[in-house]
């Protein structure tokens, strides 16, 4: 496959991540097939990388690396299904600091171990690198365990110093503990009505570390707090959506942030991004930090584009202490593909403040978003705004974070205004940055 063309397709976002092709050369790949990307799993920061994992439809684990969690390099996929059809569907990967599984020779090159349930949801496999990732060999008693149930998620309980893991099946996730990783036991208390590829992990409260609360996000995105003793969960919440688009799936944060910055950070499968005549199919959602904040309502979480995005910012363009009168509209670009937008406005109720952005509306009101499905409304007033904007996506957050929305989008045109109707529109700032590309010049 040349590499001429690599990363400058013309419908390739350009800083969402999307797969390549690395034998082939083939026009809309289906799932299984090269270019194709769906489940991320097994996210995890390592000796300052950050390694992204991701299904081609349980045919293998797509690799990615990166410092910043905005310049990536893909490698050739991590590990492929042991033998055909077999499956290696989505998982965990752990780093095993204390050799508990014994799969490091040396205790201090630690195995950063990866698990994974087979294709017919009843085996449960293992593979292991001792090299960061680079390579990659499967445990030699595959199966090492055989429990009718998929999507595994384990994490180290360090007031028990024993791992759990959860696994789905039959519309529950089951609790599993073990000491080694390699032997585990169900604690018999099951999560009911749930849904796919568990992510869990703990937040602290508004910043505070000595108030931690647990976090469970299921696979379509609902989120839900409560209380963990590192057998039983118990919901203290009612479930709610971490975003409200309509291409949000399968949605998982990076682990072993304690080892860096500490930042719990999350990205999703923006399932559904069909891109025509493309060597490549589906992308993933840009990375946002997710932070537990106090609302009248109890805590809630927040989304927020991760701050290296400004790496990625070139030119600009602002506006302060404007009023767009009912009926006008005030352009903010004529042509361009990629911008980030950033603004506080003041929208009166019964007013609508629309953003064409390259012929696709995202609307506000005084306390509704509505971009690509049905309209969300927030506890207070909107009072900012914020909005990524790649070749074929829309991101959008509200106050801060308290609602997002990620939309696939095929763009209609090319200007990017706002509208108001109803009432005259205040935006007391708007900065419009024009984005670079997140992809080298020459890829290797």
């Amino acid at each position: 496959m040349t590499l001429d063309n690599l990363y400058k397709e013309p419908l390739r976002p350009q800083f969402h991540f999307t797969a390549r092709q690395w034998t082939t050369h083939l026009l809309n790949p289906k799932a299984r097939q090269e270019g194709w990307i769906n489940d991320l799993n097994g996210l995890i920061y390592y000796a300052g990388e950050y390694h992204l994992f991701a299904q081609r439809w349980n045919r293998c684990w797509l690799h990615a690396i990166s410092k910043d969690l905005i310049h990536w390099t893909e490698l050739e996929p991590a590990f492929f299904e042991e033998f055909q059809d077999s499956g290696v569907q989505s998982g965990t990967c752990v780093i095993d600091y204390d050799n508990t599984s014994g799969l490091a020779q040396d205790k201090a090159n630690p195995a950063m171990i990866a698990f994974w349930s087979r294709q017919d949801n009843r085996y449960q496999g293992i593979s292991y690198s001792l090299d960061h990732g680079r390579t990659w060999k499967f445990y030699t008693k595959n199966p090492y365990m055989v429990h009718p149930e998929r999507d595994p998620k384990v994490f180290w309980y360090a007031p028990g110093k024993h791992w759990v893991m959860m696994l789905y099946g039959d519309g529950q996730y089951h609790i599993l503990t073990s000491k080694n990783l390699l032997d585990w036991q169900d604690e018999h208390h099951p999560i009911h009505d749930s849904f796919e590829c568990p992510d869990f992990f703990e937040l602290p409260l508004d910043g505070d570390h000595k108030k931690q609360k647990w976090v469970l996000i299921q696979g379509n995105g609902n989120y839900s707090i409560g209380d963990f003793n590192g057998t039983e969960y118990k919901e203290e919440t009612q479930r709610f959506p971490c975003d409200v688009g309509p291409n949000f799936y399968a949605t998982q944060t990076w682990a072993n942030v304690e080892t860096g910055d500490g930042r719990r950070i999350q990205t999703a499968w923006m399932r559904g991004s069909d891109f025509p005549e493309m060597p490549f199919s589906q992308q993933i959602s840009f990375p946002c930090q997710l932070t537990l904040r106090t609302t009248a309502d109890g805590p809630r979480i927040y989304r927020n584009p991760i701050q290296e995005i400004a790496k990625l910012h070139a030119g600009h363009k602002s506006w302060k202490n404007q009023t767009v009168p009912s009926g006008e509209v005030l352009n903010l670009a004529q042509e361009g593909q990629t911008f980030h937008i950033k603004a506080e406005v003041e929208i009166p109720e019964g007013s609508k403040l629309t953003f064409n952005i390259r012929g696709i509306p995202v609307i506000f009101t005084n306390k509704t978003i509505e971009s690509g499905s049905s309209p969300a409304t927030t506890k207070t007033p909107i009072k900012t705004i914020e909005i990524l904007i790649d070749r074929t996506s829309i991101e959008t957050f509200v106050n801060h974070g308290e609602i997002s929305s990620t939309r696939f989008v095929l763009p209609k045109e090319e200007e990017i205004s706002i509208k108001a109707e109803g009432a005259p529109i205040r935006i007391d700032s708007l900065t419009l940055y024009e984005m670079k590309s997140a992809w080298p010049n020459k890829p290797k």
